[in-house]
């Protein structure tokens, strides 16, 4: 029985990893009112897995570097303040959700599940997902510890950050290559298009419970372990798709969080 039910120690030890990079990760989405650019993050993504396919390099690497070079091409148009912001995502995401589908349907036969990197396969991932998700995943912590404080200044009042002497740029550009890794790590456990969901619900439910910043981020991260648990619980017991009951277990615990009033 032990044996058989190994699958589904791997799968919760995969999306731990992945829900707590997103608890302190989605909350500055939160706070800054990005969740439109998971979104496009997670669009452009679709053309790195085509990369990937059409290099025959591995996929995650093909979404990381996708993901980085949609978040470089974003920062580097924003600078030319001739359009808005989500003008340029809009654009951006669908235009890379684009191309990245005609590249797929170029590229030569296929020998992996697309629907498995869109929506997610938990259940399948192997002990090297495992290290890819946890060993990306001590990557971005680390780096959002060391952007933690400077975040938080930006987040409150940009310019008054860049007259305190924060490279504000350089720390926007690093924050949106770590979202990109958070996407790659993801792919496997979520799928590209639903790991927007666990970086803005946990988030949001953890809201009205925390009294700082640093309370909002570690309740993020246990309601989307919570998550993740509950979510592989029922798919296991009444046999729904692992990624899509994790995402509507975070949407639970988040329509619960509504009826909680802080005194």
């Amino acid at each position: 029985m032990t044996g058989e039910l190994d699958f589904l120690w791997r799968a919760a030890l995969a999306a731990l990893a992945v829900a707590l990079i997103a608890g302190p990760l989605g909350c500055f989405v939160v706070w800054r009112r990005m969740a439109y650019f998971g979104d496009a993050l997670a669009h452009a993504s679709i053309l790195g897995l085509a990369l990937g396919f059409m290099l025959k390099i591995d996929l995650m690497a093909g979404v990381l570097a996708g993901g980085i070079l949609f978040a470089v091409l974003l920062f580097a148009l924003e600078k030319q303040k001739r359009l808005q912001s989500d003008t340029l995502l809009g654009i951006l995401a669908h235009g890379s959700l684009a191309f990245g589908l005609c590249a797929l349907a170029l590229a030569p036969a296929l020998n992996v599940d697309l629907q498995s990197l869109l929506f997610g396969d938990v259940l399948a991932v192997t002990t090297g997902d495992i290290l890819w998700a946890w060993g990306g995943g001590v990557v971005v912590l680390a780096g959002l510890a060391i952007l933690w404080r400077p975040l938080l200044s930006m987040t409150t009042h940009a310019e008054l950050a860049r007259v305190e002497g924060i490279a504000v740029e350089r720390t926007r550009l690093l924050f949106l290559i770590l979202m990109a890794l958070t996407v790659a790590v993801a792919m496997k456990v979520l799928g590209v298009l639903l790991i927007t969901a666990l970086l803005v619900i946990p988030p949001a439910s953890a809201r009205p419970f925390a009294r700082s910043p640093e309370q909002m981020a570690v309740i993020a991260s246990a309601i989307g372990s919570a998550s993740v648990l509950a979510g592989l619980y029922a798919s296991l017991m009444i046999d729904l798709p692992a990624g899509p009951a994790i995402v509507a277990a975070a949407t639970l615990f988040f329509a619960a969080s509504m009826a909680f009033k802080r005194s």
